[in-house]
C-alpha cells in the first residue's frame, strides 16, 4: 500500500469565519476508530454547531462534530456525535486554556482534512463577533466582489 501525500479537505466550518474573529491557528490530530476514518474518507462529515472543550484532566475533546457512521460498517459501528480527542502536546494545551479564561474567547473547529494520511483537525483561537461587526463584514465583501467585477468589465471592454 503506497503512502498517501498531500492534504485533502474533508470539511470545512464555513460558519465559523463569519460568527467569530480568528486570532491563532493551531493543527491538531484526532483520535478516531476505523469506521471514522472510512466514513471521513469517502468525504462525509460535518463540522456545524462543532465546538472545542478543555476537560479538568489537560485534554482536549471536539463535541458535537457529525461523522456519519460507515455505509459499509457492521454492528460495531461508531457513534455520529461522539467526542472526539484532539492530540496536542500539552504547553499548546496549557496556552489555549489561559487564553480561554480571557472574556470572550473559545476554540472552534475550521476544517478537517487529510495530511500524508492522517486526520487533522486545524482548529482557532476566536472570539464571537457582534452583529454589526458581521454586517460591517459582509458588507465590505460586497464591496470587495463589487470592485473585482467593475475591474473585470473595464478590463474585457480593453
Amino acid at each position: 500500500m503506497s503512502k498517501e501525500e498531500g492534504i485533502s479537505t474533508v470539511a470545512t466550518n464555513r460558519r465559523a469565519r463569519h460568527d467569530y474573529e480568528i486570532e491563532d491557528h493551531l493543527e491538531a490530530g484526532l483520535a478516531l476508530t476505523g469506521t471514522e476514518v472510512k466514513s471521513l474518507r469517502e468525504g462525509r462529515a460535518s463540522l456545524a454547531e462543532s465546538f472545542v472543550s478543555i476537560d479538568r484532566h489537560g485534554e482536549m475533546w471536539l463535541e458535537n462534530a457529525n461523522i456519519p457512521e460507515y455505509l459499509n460498517g457492521t454492528w460495531n459501528n461508531h457513534a455520529p456525535k461522539r467526542k472526539r480527542k484532539l492530540l496536542l502536546h500539552s504547553r499548546e494545551i496549557a496556552r489555549l486554556s489561559r487564553q480561554t479564561e480571557a472574556k470572550g474567547y473559545t476554540i472552534i473547529p475550521l476544517s478537517l482534512y487529510f495530511k500524508d494520511g492522517r486526520v487533522k483537525a486545524e482548529i482557532a483561537l476566536a472570539r464571537g463577533k457582534r452583529e454589526y461587526d458581521k454586517r460591517q463584514s459582509l458588507r465590505e465583501a460586497q464591496d470587495k466582489r463589487d470592485a473585482q467585477r467593475m475591474m473585470r468589465y473595464r478590463n474585457q471592454r480593453g
